[in-house]
């Protein structure tokens, strides 16, 4: 086990007088036995960090530590760093025995029971034991994403670095091994980096996610901490399935004023900001009110233009009386649907779950109001 740190760490390209920034002053801190997770759009910079990381590409700048030793000159084969990837990069001429032992018997000295022993202990922790003597072709991508996680595992590596290894998976096999990665992550106490595009994955998986977008990282923090209180409008609007809401305005007297709405701000709230300044109404679609008794917030009529029935939950769009069609905004609610197309409804935006956000330089201004009780991942609105 060791602790990861990523000290201003840039990547750029050059070709000739052309240079290309792919990676631009990350810091990152992965304690250890903690599981982070590089989240971000294609792109943004997220498997270049990985490959740094693993020593597959050279660092322009900054320096990689791994339990406070610069890594920054040591050759990827002797970082005892373990690396899962996407296209799973099985021997096809190996059995699963063979692909799995083929690490040990080339970086190792250890005798052949040994690793016989080691792999038959570690294909019984995936449930692939009744594979090792069948190669890659003849496995499901299941059976071989199993195979090449289990090739990592054996090496008992420092570091585990894992680069979308889901992404070739369908929907339902892609969720039942994202539970089972958290509980091997658990089990081996590895220090852990997984690059994924999916939040999906991010939000569940990662005791840390860091979002990165054109190479630079946006923010670091708990699921949760990014969901509920992201530091700027690309984390608030990345993070978060539908999207977070947004209505572009601006501070004119006591109000925030779109094209489709005046939001009146507290007076705690607008004392620090100039008025005209540019500002970002976000709120998210499960805290929208619809047609409910009144609380503490302000009501809006609106249309419903589509309802979209998924079973636990309805994703409901919507738009404001005379509004733009760029300000059409969702709503989530559980169980059967109340409403249909074309029915017109009160929205209420309670001031205590909305966010503010700088239209100019997209900082959040203001986050929703939560208290945490317990652990920092449980969160009481």
């Amino acid at each position: 086990m060791a602790r990861l740190a990523l000290d201003d760490v840039t990547k750029e390209y050059r070709d000739g007088e052309m240079s290309v920034v792919a990676v631009e002053d990350v810091s990152l801190d992965v304690a250890d036995g903690e599981f982070l997770v590089l989240v971000g759009p294609s792109g943004c910079g997220k498997s270049t960090t990985l490959r740094m990381i693993a020593g597959l590409e050279t660092i322009t700048d900054g320096e990689i530590t791994l339990d406070d030793r610069s890594i920054n000159d040591v050759p990827a084969q002797e970082r005892d760093i373990a690396m899962v990837f996407q296209s799973y990069a099985l021997y096809p001429h190996k059995t699963v025995r063979g692909n799995m032992s083929f690490g040990l018997e080339e970086s190792t000295e250890l005798s052949d029971s040994d690793i016989a022993e080691t792999v038959e202990e570690t294909a019984g922790m995936m449930g692939i034991e009744d594979l090792l003597n069948r190669k890659p072709g003849e496995l499901s991508g299941g059976q071989q994403q199993r195979v090449a996680l289990g090739r990592a595992i054996v090496r008992d590596p420092d570091l585990f670095l894992m680069d979308e290894p889901l992404s070739n998976l369908d929907a339902k096999l892609r969720a039942e091994m994202r539970t089972e990665l958290q509980h091997l992550q658990e089990q081996l106490g590895v220090t852990s980096v997984y690059v994924t595009h999916d939040q999906t994955e991010a939000m569940t998986m990662g005791d840390q996610i860091a979002v990165l977008n054109e190479g630079t990282l946006q923010q670091t923090g708990t699921p949760l901490e990014c969901y509920h209180q992201p530091n700027n409008l690309f984390v608030a609007g990345f993070i978060g399935e539908p999207s977070m809401n947004f209505f572009d305005g601006s501070l004119e007297e006591n109000a925030l004023v779109t094209e489709s709405l005046a939001y009146s701000l507290s007076p705690d709230l607008r004392r620090d900001i100039e008025a005209g300044t540019d500002l970002v109404l976000g709120i998210r679609p499960e805290d929208v009110r619809i047609d409910e008794p009144r609380t503490d917030g302000q009501r809006f009529a609106a249309e419903v233009i589509v309802v979209e029935p998924m079973g636990n939950e309805n994703v409901i769009h919507l738009r404001f009386d005379d509004a733009m069609a760029g300000d059409e905004f969702i709503v989530t609610t559980e169980g059967v649907p109340t409403v249909s197309a074309g029915d017109r409804v009160d929205v209420e935006f309670s001031e205590a779950v909305v966010h503010l956000f700088d239209g100019d330089s997209g900082v959040a201004i203001k986050n929703r109001t939560l208290s945490f009780s317990g652990t920092p991942d449980e969160v009481i609105p």
